[in-house]
């Protein structure tokens, strides 16, 4: 196979996103520093990769975000920096392309590729797609890679969900010998709080707009927000933990002052937000409704505005 970075043609550059080339307004892997400390001494152990492990919307892809985040402010070990970071989903790898005449497989292209760079941390989610079973011994991950991985040069990073780690990886041992398995837990309502208020100036800088309180209350809208998305609220089945559940009510306030072209987002926007939420049970939000009434009756009198009723008939879930 001829090198497919020599013909010009480069997997990373094509299907890849690299994580240290982007700018961050703030951390993306706020209170995660345990989960990071592990990655690293992970990535610093020869012929080991890392594989985070958690349920869907728990933030594995912001713990990497973290990693390049660290590495663009010299915030690793020295033997990490300079590295660059470079995310790629597994269902980009599992096609074919016509290259040179013929056809090959994109994962083998990528082989190809990263046996010729350095200082390269490849992070792959959804990886147990790629690992092979049955008849389709020719996704083996953990034997295509092997060179790669044990060469050293190239770092690997997989995420995948419990469900998927239970399933496919664990009968896999050749993946499990070479990767060191992180697991990443849904945070727990106060350390949510704090990741959405630290995330606020990200939120910020996207929208161009901002709450209109101050701080405290501020904090006291988020509450709700991590209230109203508790574990026993969320619709079942699609997948929503914290924190990013809490975060899709979060943007959906700001999106609804967005559509109203005002430039500060209210309490009624974050009301509206928890109502229109398609991820929580319709009776737990008419629930939380009713506590954010009473909670912010104050503020909606000083705004110049009543909250309205709502009646269960008004919500939808998704299916």
């Amino acid at each position: 196979m001829q090198n497919s970075l020599y013909n010009g043609f480069s997997v990373l550059k094509n299907y890849g996103e690299d994580l240290t080339a982007k700018t961050y307004v703030t951390d993306p892997s706020i209170s995660r520093d345990e989960e990071l400390k592990k990655l690293m001494m992970v990535l610093l152990t020869p012929e080991k990769s890392a594989l985070l492990v958690g349920k869907a919307g728990v933030g594995k892809t912001a713990v990497v975000e973290g990693l390049a985040y660290r590495i663009l402010n010299n915030l690793v070990p020295i033997v990490l920096q300079g590295y660059r970071v470079v995310k790629i989903n597994a269902s980009s790898l599992l096609g074919k392309i016509n290259y040179n005449g013929r056809e090959e497989m994109i994962v083998n292209l990528l082989v190809e590729e990263v046996a010729n760079i350095n200082k390269t941390i490849i992070f792959i989610d959804e990886i147990h797609t790629l690992i092979g079973t049955g008849e389709n011994k020719s996704m083996d991950l953990a034997n295509i890679l092997k060179p790669t991985i044990d060469r050293g040069a190239v770092k690997l990073i997989g995420a995948t969900t419990d469900i998927e780690y239970n399933t496919y990886i664990i009968r896999d041992r050749a993946f499990l010998r070479r990767f060191e398995k992180i697991d990443i837990l849904e945070p727990s309502e106060e350390v949510t709080v704090n990741i959405l208020l630290k995330s606020l100036p990200k939120i910020v800088s996207y929208t161009g707009i901002r709450f209109k309180y101050n701080d405290y209350v501020n904090k006291m809208l988020i509450e709700s927000i991590v209230s109203a998305t508790g574990e026993y609220k969320r619709v079942y089945g699609l997948g929503a933990m914290y924190p990013d559940i809490a975060f899709s009510v979060l943007t959906a306030s700001f999106s609804q002052a967005l559509f109203q072209n005002r430039k500060y987002v209210t309490a009624l926007d974050v009301f509206n937000a928890i109502k229109t939420s398609k991820r929580i049970y319709p009776d737990s939000i008419i629930r939380e409704l009713n506590a954010f009434k009473e909670k912010f009756k104050d503020l909606a009198i000083s705004d110049g505005y009543e909250f309205p009723n709502v009646d269960i008939k008004e919500i939808t879930i998704e299916e």
